[in-house]
């Protein structure tokens, strides 16, 4: 496997390279551009987000890790009630967002109805720029972190918003949990689980 697939632990000095690659990763993701259907700003509100969620919330409660051209964000069972926004962070997300900041926090709300109430790692976040489509970059990370579930013999969690990845999951041994949409006329997501792997069974 080339270096530039190889996970490794993400820090804050890696800000601006995941943003970048976040940002073009997430571009036709319909959550993504629900929250910011503005086109010739989606870009640069993007950046800000995926830096400012990064830097204030995942790399400090999460376990963030990155490729040359991919990053996963996940969240261990012991962090779940930390890793959640502070006041300052939701006061930047407000800024960033504009006036579809009340549609965010209604996303968001919804979102944690629907998380299992059982200990699991979360997968918060997953994304690979499209240039490196083929590379396996984003299969690298999802094997790391799903290693570590296995590892710890503990369950994981996702939501994805787009339908097109959901099968993608499948392949990795999550099966879809429930499926509902964001209030507002938002996208569908489709909340997905995997139970821990033994040695045994692959």
């Amino acid at each position: 496997m080339p270096i530039t697939n190889m996970p490794q632990k993400a820090t804050a000095e890696d800000a601006p390279r995941i943003s970048r690659i976040l940002t073009r990763a997430f571009d036709d993701d319909p959550m993504m551009r629900w929250f910011f259907p503005d086109e010739a700003s989606r870009e640069a509100s993007l950046g800000r987000y995926f830096s400012t969620i990064f830097t204030r919330q995942y790399v400090r409660h999460g376990v963030c890790e990155r490729t040359g051209a991919a990053a996963a964000f996940w969240v261990p069972p012991e962090a779940g009630a930390t890793a959640v926004p502070d006041a300052e962070t939701i006061a930047e997300l407000q800024n960033i967002l504009g006036d579809r900041a009340e549609l965010f926090g209604a996303a968001v709300e919804t979102a944690g109805e629907h998380t299992p109430g059982e200990a699991h790692l979360s997968l918060a976040l997953i994304g690979a720029d499209p240039a490196a489509q083929g590379q396996g970059q984003g299969a690298a990370l999802l094997r790391s972190g799903l290693a570590k579930a296995d590892a710890a013999g503990v369950p994981t969690y996702l939501e994805s918003s787009k339908p097109s990845n959901v099968p993608l999951y499948e392949h990795f041994g999550f099966a879809v949990r429930e499926e509902f949409s964001l209030p507002g006329g938002g996208p569908t997501l489709w909340g997905m689980w995997r139970e821990p792997r033994t040695p045994a069974a692959g």
